[in-house]
């Protein structure tokens, strides 16, 4: 099946996908895209792709159709819904899904796949929009090298590693795993150039000390740059690295695992979305450790949080706050599902009881105003 003449359908040109679709043309493929949002593909469309009204349009005469979309629930929505992929998407299709989401999910999906005789596989991506860009990423496959060889080359054209995981919702699981990782990387980023500013030292000097030695990670090499120059524009946004965690503590949370960093990770990034951070890179935790001027003038609200507080009975994910800063009317969960009763708080199901001070943990001394713009008497 590998072939130039094989024809290609992208659902989903956002942050990531845009490029990711570029490059499949660059490569000589036949493309056509669909976005809810048209002039996000507006790019691709300039340079030939072709454009469809809807998910069924685009997938209908398509021999290979990626998705990358933001949330579980939209996944759900692209391949299950009555005109989704499942329904339209010709006999024999791959249907490949480069979306982090939910392993339950992907496995539904490849399972249903198969009896409507389609081929459907996780392939949730890592590399940020500059792998993306580069066409350096690295595809995390539910699936084994046999089930992928007839795509191999199209996958080719924006990756640089290929991981094969062996079996449905196995990529979504080994991605999660990445994320979890990520996550302590980016408190340890924020955590340390906090350190350096206030104990006066130049913090980029001591960036580049750190990735000399031991202490390095992908967060302070790439992102870690532009928290130092203010630059919050998102590579990865605030709102999907939050959703990549709630998976991956609900993963947990039903296999009885503790996962305390990303607990905490979870707590901060949930903390930054509702004063208004959801749209931002996720190298933006380093303003919760900032004086709230600082925030205030990267675009964000103390207030909101402070109102979130205040409405504590109003959310039905049991997580204690009102999630309406920026999900609409379908958002349930960071994670994207609904949980029901047992489900507790969306930063790992931990209270934290009276003495729990800020984010941190730790008292700061009477001058110290923390993160949640708050002071914290002695």
């Amino acid at each position: 099946m590998a072939s130039k003449n094989l024809k290609i359908a992208f659902i989903g040109t956002g942050i990531m996908g845009a490029p990711i679709a570029g490059h499949i043309m660059d490569a000589g493929y036949e493309l056509t895209v669909y976005n809810r949002t048209k002039e996000k593909a507006a790019d691709l469309i300039e340079r030939g792709s072709a454009w469809a009204d809807s998910v069924a349009e685009a997938a209908k005469d398509a021999d290979v159709v990626f998705t990358m979309v933001g949330f579980p629930t939209d996944v759900e929505e692209v391949y299950l819904a009555g005109e989704g992929l499942l329904a339209s998407a010709k006999d024999g299709a791959y249907l490949i899904d480069l979306t982090t989401s939910a392993p339950e999910l992907a496995r539904d999906i490849a399972g249903a796949a198969e009896v409507c005789g389609k081929h459907a596989f996780d392939c949730p991506v890592t590399g940020g929009e500059s792998g993306a860009i580069a066409g350096t990423l690295t595809a995390i496959i539910g699936a084994t090298e046999r089930d992928i060889e007839p795509v191999c080359e199209v996958l080719e054209t924006f990756t640089s590693k290929i991981c094969c995981f062996g079996g449905a919702g196995k990529g979504q699981a080994a991605k999660l795993s990445n994320q979890v990782a990520l996550a302590s990387a980016m408190v340890g980023m924020a955590d340390a150039l906090s350190f350096a500013q206030q104990n006066d030292l130049d913090v980029e000097q001591v960036r580049e000390m750190i990735c000399s030695g031991t202490g390095n990670s992908g967060a302070m090499q790439q992102l870690a740059p532009k928290a130092i120059d203010g630059d919050y524009k998102p590579g990865f946004l605030v709102e999907h690295f939050l959703k990549d965690l709630g998976l991956a503590l609900t993963v947990a949370e039903e296999k009885e695992l503790a996962l305390p960093g990303a607990d905490t990770a979870f707590t901060l990034y949930d903390m930054l979305d509702a004063i208004g951070g959801g749209h931002m890179g996720t190298q933006a935790i380093t303003l919760l450790y900032q004086e709230e001027a600082e925030a205030v003038a990267a675009g964000l609200d103390w207030s909101l949080y402070a109102a979130q507080h205040e409405h504590d009975d109003e959310c039905d994910c049991g997580c204690g706050h009102d999630h309406g800063h920026g999900h609409g009317e379908d958002h349930e969960c960071a994670c994207g599902h609904d949980h029901g009763e047992d489900h507790e708080c969306c930063c790992g199901g931990h209270g934290h009881g009276e003495d729990h001070e800020c984010c941190g943990g730790h008292g700061h001394g009477e001058s110290h105003e923390c993160h949640c713009g708050h002071h914290h008497e002695g």
